[in-house]
């Protein structure tokens, strides 16, 4: 059968997922971290307490077994749309949570559908809320039962200069370091895989232009501290190659926000729809 529109508010979990000090010095040069952060990238330098980027929580949230109570749909055409994150506390360098993932949408495209999943993780030990996470999924070929066509978006970029641009390139092996922390999807280190998906080389993990894209919101909104940042999220816009440029333009909308987007040298924006929100 196609997809079940009723299975919207169905649930999975609680999944465990643990990590320590190795991951998430892991993650962090996975998403570009070098030596002038040595707060996310390094555990015992003298002086400096160990962080976690207050990203990371996207390869420790969903729970893959939420994907059984879609319904069924062709693999080959689901592409990642929207992800965010927020962060009630920062996340200590080793911790166990407890992640129940819910089918929050289901949106009817016409010849697509989308998909959109919430998910909470409490710390396994005291049952304390650590981060939530939103993830929407573009489904070709899923759409067309009658449904919601889900609300329209008034995002726009201030129509003024950025207050902030941060610019990282990209290594070339970038997407091989970025698959240690859990998404070994082909499309990312498999030649022969990419041709066959349309691309000319490997692509970059959509998460990791994102993580990216979160060092620059910290660094440049919240002071390299990780508990300065609430919440992030994004839309997808166009993929990045291993070696690209990003140039992350931030716009202060508030006092505790900022909205930004993510381009490449040549100006094809990658990430958009940018919103994230400070503690106070």
């Amino acid at each position: 059968m196609p997809l079940d529109p009723d299975a919207v508010g169905a649930t999975s979990g609680p999944r465990r997922s643990a990590w320590n000090r190795k991951d998430c010095i892991l993650y962090a040069l996975g998403v570009g971290a070098g030596p002038d952060e040595l707060a996310f990238t390094t555990e015992n330098t003298k002086g400096v307490e160990q962080q976690v980027l207050p990203t990371m929580p996207v390869v420790l949230s969903t729970d893959p077994g939420i994907f059984k109570r879609f319904g069924t749909f062709d693999w080959a055409k689901l592409v990642h749309a929207e992800q965010g994150v927020e962060v009630v506390r920062p996340l200590p360098p080793e911790g166990a949570v407890l992640t129940t993932t819910r089918i929050a949408d289901m949106f009817d495209k016409g010849k697509a559908a989308l998909v959109v999943t919430e998910s909470e993780s409490v710390d396994e030990n005291s049952a304390e809320l650590l981060f939530r996470t939103r993830t929407a999924l573009f489904i070709g070929g899923a759409g067309g039962w009658g449904g919601d066509r889900g609300p329209s978006t008034s995002w726009s970029a201030p129509d003024r200069r950025p207050d902030h641009t941060v610019s990282y390139e990209t290594r070339p092996d970038q997407a091989l370091l970025y698959r240690l922390s859990g998404d070994r999807n082909p499309l990312h280190s498999d030649p022969a895989f990419a041709r066959r998906a349309g691309f000319e080389r490997p692509i970059l993990h959509g998460l990791c232009t994102y993580g990216f894209t979160g060092r620059a919101l910290l660094h440049a909104l919240a002071g390299g501290d990780s508990a300065g940042m609430r919440t992030m999220d994004a839309r997808f816009a166009s993929p990045v190659l291993p070696g690209d440029v990003l140039h992350v333009d931030i716009w202060r909308t508030g006092e505790d926000q900022a909205y930004f987007q993510t381009r490449k040298d040549d100006g094809t924006v990658v990430l958009t729809n940018g919103v994230c929100t400070l503690n106070g």
